[in-house]
C-alpha cells in the first residue's frame, strides 16, 4: 500500500523575497513613530522647565512675570533682594538638607533589617512602609496636623521637619532594602574568616556595595523635601518654605526671582545626578 508523503507547500519566490523588505520597512517605520513619540514627551515634560528657566531671564519691569519683555541677566545679580523669598529658599533648604541626614540614616538602617532578617511583624512593617509612600499626600498632612493639635504641639519648622523625615523615611529604606536584594553575604563572610570584626566588615564591604542605593534614597528624600507643599501646608505654621512662599505670591503676582532659584534648583539636583550617574559608571567598570 502506497504511503502518502508530507511535502512543504512551495511558495513563490517572489512573495518570499517581497515579505523581507515589506517587514524591513514596517520596522523602520515603527521606529522612527517610537522616536518621533519619546522625544515629543521629553519636550512635553521638560517644557514647563524650560519656560521657568526662560523667564528668569525676561527683563520684566512689573511684578508680572508673563509676558516676554526683553533678555536680561540682572535678576541673577538680585536674586536675595526680597527678603522673605531668601528667608524661605534658606528653610527650605535646611529643612532638606536636615531631612536628607536623618532619614537616610534611619531609611538605611530599615532597609538593611528588612532586607537581611525575617522577623515577626515583618509583612506589617512591608505593609506601612508602601502605604506611607502610596498615600496621598493630602491624608498624610491631615493626620500630622491633628496629631499635632491633638499633642498641643506648636507648628513650625520642627513640625515641618518631623513631617518631612517621617515621609521620606520609606523611600530610603525602599531603596537600599531593593539594592539588598542581589548582595552576595559571602563576602562578608570572607571579610571575617579573614579577621575583620563585624564594624569593619560593615565598613569596607557593605558599606561601598550598598552605597549606590543609600545615595539614590538620599537624593530622592532631598527632592521630595525641597519641593513639597501639600503637607508643610498642613503643618507649617507661621515658617515659610519655598514653595509656600511662591503659592501665596500667585495671588499678586510671582517676581522673576522665583524663575532664577528654581533654575539653580534644578541645575543643583542634575548636576548631583550626573554625578551620582558617573561615579556608578566609574564603579561599574572598575
Amino acid at each position: 500500500m502506497s504511503q502518502a508523503v508530507a511535502r512543504p507547500v512551495e511558495r513563490p519566490a517572489a512573495a518570499v523575497e517581497g515579505r523581507g523588505p515589506r517587514r524591513r520597512g514596517q520596522s523602520r517605520l515603527i521606529a522612527r513613530l517610537l522616536a518621533a513619540y519619546t522625544w515629543f514627551m521629553i519636550f512635553y515634560l521638560a517644557a514647563p522647565i524650560l519656560v521657568m528657566i526662560a523667564f528668569g531671564f525676561n527683563d520684566t519691569h512689573s511684578r508680572v512675570n508673563l509676558r516676554w519683555q526683553g533678555f536680561t541677566f540682572k535678576w541673577y545679580g538680585k536674586l536675595f533682594d526680597i527678603p522673605d523669598l531668601s528667608q524661605a529658599l534658606r528653610n527650605s533648604l535646611l529643612i532638606a538638607l536636615v531631612t536628607t541626614i536623618v532619614s537616610t540614616v534611619l531609611g538605611t538602617m530599615m532597609g538593611l533589617a528588612m532586607g537581611r532578617y525575617r522577623f515577626r511583624g515583618q509583612g506589617a512593617t512591608d505593609l506601612l512602609l508602601f502605604a506611607n509612600i502610596a498615600a496621598p499626600e493630602l491624608v498624610l498632612g491631615a493626620s500630622l496636623l491633628t496629631l499635632f493639635i491633638t499633642v498641643q504641639f506648636q507648628r513650625g519648622f520642627v513640625t515641618i521637619l518631623l513631617a518631612h523625615v517621617m515621609f521620606t523615611i520609606a523611600y530610603v529604606a525602599v531603596t537600599v532594602r531593593a539594592r539588598l536584594a542581589g548582595f552576595d553575604r559571602t563576602l562578608e563572610e570572607a571579610a571575617q574568616d579573614l579577621g575583620a570584626d563585624p564594624w569593619q566588615t560593615f565598613r569596607k564591604v557593605t558599606l561601598p556595595l550598598i552605597f549606590p542605593g543609600i545615595m539614590a534614597g538620599a537624593l530622592l528624600s532631598f527632592a521630595l523635601s525641597i519641593d513639597d507643599f501639600v503637607i508643610t501646608n498642613f503643618n507649617s505654621g507661621q515658617t515659610q518654605t519655598f514653595p509656600i512662599w511662591v503659592f501665596g505670591a500667585t495671588r499678586v503676582g510671582v517676581p522673576p526671582q522665583v524663575n532664577v532659584m528654581g533654575t539653580l534648583i534644578f541645575l543643583g539636583g542634575v548636576t548631583l545626578a550626573v554625578i551620582q550617574a558617573l561615579a556608578a559608571r566609574r564603579r561599574t567598570l572598575d
